[in-house]
């Protein structure tokens, strides 16, 4: 197998169930890259656009304007381009890798934290859906990531930042921080579509929402929303989050007539190419869930207690965790790596040699890393290094463990994002 997205494959494939378990995280990977992704769902035949099935005549529209916003908007426009060309006459998208477009301008924000230059493009995005016309078709590039991306206005994007810190102390899922942030902005929780009305609406959604809440992705710009402002303000009440402006949502059904929304990938995409790999590979496959929300003590203990001999147990997800302010480095994914090996989920004894991954899809676990390696190996080289596994969880700092003992995965953003993914391997083998 030819691996494309982990860098320091050979030097992780220490042991043959570390190289297994590595390739089949590779085969998620390669599911949902995004490029891979549009070329597969959507194609032009003349000047019939067909996405997942469902045809747009071109020839109807006067022009063609594609917008984005998230982690994978700039590979995706590009990737769009390859396919329609100079049809395209006019685009922005904001994300965190600036591609080379020739009819879509790309710029490069700021994550998970928004800022001016998260504004600035987004007024951009403004400005080339306002005034749109009924023969007007917009394509809309949607992936995780694009709540904090996408700014409307300064005054958003100083909320935002004051949101998510207060997010950071409050323990809440994504869904719920994305229904106060609807109520932020102008393009959210449908804003988008009605700012662009009259125009035919396609959204291009790439979910990194753990399940099938699709209205959540970026906060839901293309979606009619169901919830209120009330329910924006229970929860900033209930969470003491602090003092926010905020503003109903279109609830008009003329504007989402003329809206499709096609959702291209989500976690599932991983989880099942993953599995598949690991059927081909004569192991059994168990998913856990795909929409993994406790607490990250209670999700490593689903994951480990569904192992068995000769079994790959996968799951997907945004574990919950709260961070105090004076936190180390680390994501979630690290994090649970050193969980796994304070609860003797990872042992010396290990007979089978279990190898336990835990990763985030965008290649960022809050570092530069997407995630690390676990198994006895792992335990073995901190006994040596005396390093005290407790002392790194209470201050969370899970990067400078795995940066002295190695094992830390180098994937450079992968251009994706369906939330964070797992994989347990039990099998005997070196």
């Amino acid at each position: 197998m030819q691996q494309s997205w982990i860098k320091n494959f050979e030097e992780l494939a220490t042991t043959e169930n570390r190289k297994i378990t590595l390739e089949i995280m590779e085969s998620g990977l390669s599911a949902i890259n995004t490029e891979k992704v549009i070329e597969s769902s959507v194609s032009l035949i003349g000047n019939i656009l067909v996405i997942e099935g469902k045809e747009f005549n071109l020839a109807k529209f006067r022009n063609i304007k594609v917008v984005g916003f998230g982690k994978s908007s700039c590979e995706a426009a590009l990737a769009l381009e390859k396919i329609l060309g100079s049809k395209i006459n006019e685009g922005a998208v904001i994300g965190l890798n600036v591609t080379t477009c020739e009819y879509i301008e790309t710029f490069s924000g700021t994550h998970p934290r928004p800022s001016k230059i998260n504004t600035e493009a987004s007024k951009k995005i403004y400005e080339i859906i306002k005034n749109s016309k009924e023969d007007d078709l917009i394509i809309v590039l949607i992936s995780g990531g694009g709540s904090a991306l996408l700014c409307s206005t300064d005054i958003e994007c100083e909320q935002g930042i004051k949101l998510y810190d207060a997010f950071l102390k409050s323990n809440k899922t994504i869904a719920e921080i994305n229904t106060v942030r609807k109520h932020l902005s102008l393009l959210k929780g449908g804003g988008l579509v009605k700012i662009a009305y009259p125009a035919t609406i396609v959204g291009l959604i790439f979910s990194d929402i753990p399940g099938d809440d699709f209205k959540s992705v970026a906060s839901g710009p293309t979606y009619k929303d169901e919830t209120t402002i009330e329910d924006a303000k229970k929860i900033i009440t209930e969470n003491n989050l602090g003092d926010f402006n905020l503003l109903e949502t279109p609830k008009e059904d003329k504007y989402f007539d003329k809206v499709h929304n096609f959702v291209l990938v989500s976690n599932k995409t991983a989880i099942e190419a993953m599995a598949k790999k690991a059927r081909e590979l004569n192991l059994s496959a168990k998913i856990v869930s795909t929409e993994l929300y406790d607490e990250v003590d209670v999700a490593i203990k689903k994951i480990f207690s569904a192992g068995g001999d000769n079994t790959v147990v996968f799951a997907a997800g945004e574990p919950r965790i709260l961070v105090p302010k004076d936190g180390g480095r680390g994501g979630r994914n690290l994090h649970l790596g050193l969980l796994a090996i304070k609860n003797k989920m990872i042992n010396k004894n290990d007979s089978q040699n279990s190898v336990f991954i835990s990763f985030a899809s965008d290649g960022m676990d809050n570092s530069d890393v997407a995630g690390a390696v676990v198994d006895k190996n792992t335990i073995e080289k901190a006994d040596k290094l005396l390093l005290n596994v407790d002392d790194y969880l209470s201050r969370f700092d899970s990067y400078s463990f795995f940066q002295k003992i190695g094992g830390m995965i180098i994937t450079g953003p992968t251009g994706a994002n369906v939330s964070d993914l797992m994989i347990l391997l039990t099998k005997n083998g070196k």
